[in-house]
């Protein structure tokens, strides 16, 4: 279960969703036709070694990502990825130059992105997250595509200090991102979120944000109880809160931003991967997400 103060490394709690990502991102790869290609999700997964390595692979047919819902959550991580990559280049285009990954994880956007000079790509997560990040990729010999700067500190603490003391300037426009994020805060860190991002952003500046309704409470309960029956070790119904703050979109919208919101099974089914689950529990949850731009006007 989650606590306050609780923290992870890339292999426990939280941390470990983010190799769960890569590896979504490595099968969805290996596909005749990716929506996405992350040229360094499986270097990650083998640097993970274990069933993370196997999975890349071909082998570990028990694995979560084996199953129905594995194959729909790959179709899902590569379309999320193709949206927010998309959403990157028109920031590009718009000549924002100060890029802000919240809860960085294992993106590797600032490896494979072709920003422009003058960028400089902002890394907030926890220090044992972004040191495996940086150590496996330097050991590939993958150097960043633009100046990075780990941000080496936990969402919960005062963050913004810690980013501007990394060099963000909160006069000039800014791109932030929140990818896979929000469900892992309560609804009162959200808000906090949500109002430092607005805080730091200059007029111009873009917001590129995951969200989920919440589920009927009685079903994330069933969800959280299958998953404690079945033996997991580390459940993804007890890492995260069925809570949500506010609507990115109504939030920033009330304090001057422009949104626009594409649900999450609208956007499969434009780059043809329909939602199409046997459990309506599970199909239920991919189509209560949305992909939510912003610009500060």
């Amino acid at each position: 279960m989650r606590s306050d103060d609780d923290s992870w490394d890339i292999t426990t709690s939280v941390g470990s969703t983010a190799l769960f990502v890569a590896a979504s991102r490595a099968l969805e790869a290996k596909k005749p036709d990716p929506l996405a290609v992350d040229p360094y999700a499986e270097i990650f997964c083998r640097a993970a070694g274990g069933d993370w390595a196997d999975l890349v692979d071909g082998g570990a047919p028990e694995h979560v990502l084996r199953t129905e819902f594995g194959e729909q959550f790959v179709n899902f991580q590569g379309a999320r990825t193709r949206y927010f990559d998309d959403y990157f280049t028109r920031v590009m285009t718009a000549g924002v130059r100060q890029i802000v990954l919240l809860a960085a994880g294992l993106d590797s956007r600032a490896y494979r992105l072709p920003w422009p000079g003058g960028t400089t790509v902002f890394e907030i997560d926890q220090p044992r997250v972004l040191e495996f990040k940086r150590e496996v990729l330097a050991a590939a010999g993958a150097p960043p595509t633009a100046p990075r700067r780990e941000v080496a500190v936990d969402l919960r603490d005062d963050w913004p200090a810690a980013l501007v003391g990394a060099g963000f300037d909160p006069v000039r426009p800014s791109a932030w991102i929140a990818e896979g994020l929000l469900i892992y805060l309560p609804a009162t860190a959200q808000e906090s979120l949500f109002d430092a991002i607005d805080a730091l952003a200059a007029v111009g500046s873009w917001l590129g944000v995951e969200e989920a309704t919440p589920m009927p409470a009685e079903a994330f309960a069933a969800k959280r109880d299958e998953e404690r029956a079945a033996g997991a070790e580390q459940s993804f119904f007890t890492l995260v809160y069925n809570e949500q703050h506010a609507p990115a979109d109504v939030w920033f919208g009330a304090r001057g931003w422009s949104a626009d919101v594409t649900p999450l099974a609208d956007h499969l089914e434009r780059l043809g991967r329909p939602v199409a689950l046997a459990d309506p529990q599970s199909e239920a949850m991919i189509r209560a997400e949305s992909l939510v731009t912003a610009v500060k006007k």
